[in-house]
């Protein structure tokens, strides 16, 4: 059974030539995360797995450009033997000599074709971030404010672009840019998750505009 956070590859790579981000496209044994690029290369096309704000995966077309990089959440900061520092991130990559200046739960930007990082976002307070996990899965919106609980999970406030506030454990942030302005393009929606009353208005204003 898989997760939901993670798919199937065989799901969503169904030839093997076709490259994706994850190191286990053609393996059904592994699996395809948030945020990585799948590339078509009889077509042309790109894409990135991302959530919408029901908590689906959903398959949302990029550019060329975009397809070139991936952001990946850190996960572990270590010394390893010889004393080298290595990162770990949230897809299982392992970089080494990372920027002293990154820390656990920062977002590094990956270069797919190198596999180095070519920059990254600190996790702080005004940055956006998207809800991986949770009742807000899917949701995106600025950081507001962290609560620190020594022995337990610490819980980090968000805001959404709308003005609505809410709050999740730490574990279920991603960063995914610097300030408000997002390293990767968004779905439609924007992260945005209407109440019951908005999406019933948002259909009929919908309905009546194609009559």
């Amino acid at each position: 059974m898989w997760g939901p956070k993670e798919v199937a590859p065989r799901s969503v790579v169904a030839q093997p030539d076709e490259p994706s981000s994850c190191l286990f496209t053609t393996n059904h044994q592994g699996a395809v995360s948030v945020l990585d690029v799948i590339s078509i290369e009889k077509t042309g096309e790109h894409f990135r797995l991302i959530y919408d704000v029901k908590g689906r995966f959903t398959v949302h077309r990029i550019t060329a450009e975009e397809a070139k990089y991936k952001l990946c959440k850190v996960k572990k900061i270590l010394i390893g033997t010889k004393g080298i520092p290595h990162l770990v991130t949230h897809d299982a990559r392992t970089i080494r000599y990372p920027d002293p200046l990154i820390k656990v739960n920062d977002t590094v930007r990956i270069d797919l074709d190198t596999g180095k990082i070519t920059d990254f976002i600190k996790f702080d307070t005004g940055n956006l971030c998207m809800v991986t996990g949770g009742a807000n899965l899917g949701r995106i919106g600025i950081i507001t404010n962290r609560e620190r609980h020594p022995g337990s999970f610490d819980v980090v406030h968000v805001k959404d672009s709308t003005g609505n506030s809410f709050a999740t454990r730490l574990s279920n942030i991603f960063v995914v840019g610097k300030g408000n302005k997002p390293w990767v393009s968004l779905p439609r929606g924007k992260g945005i998750r209407l109440t019951i009353a908005e999406e019933r208005d948002k259909r009929l204003a919908a309905k009546q505009g194609s009559s």
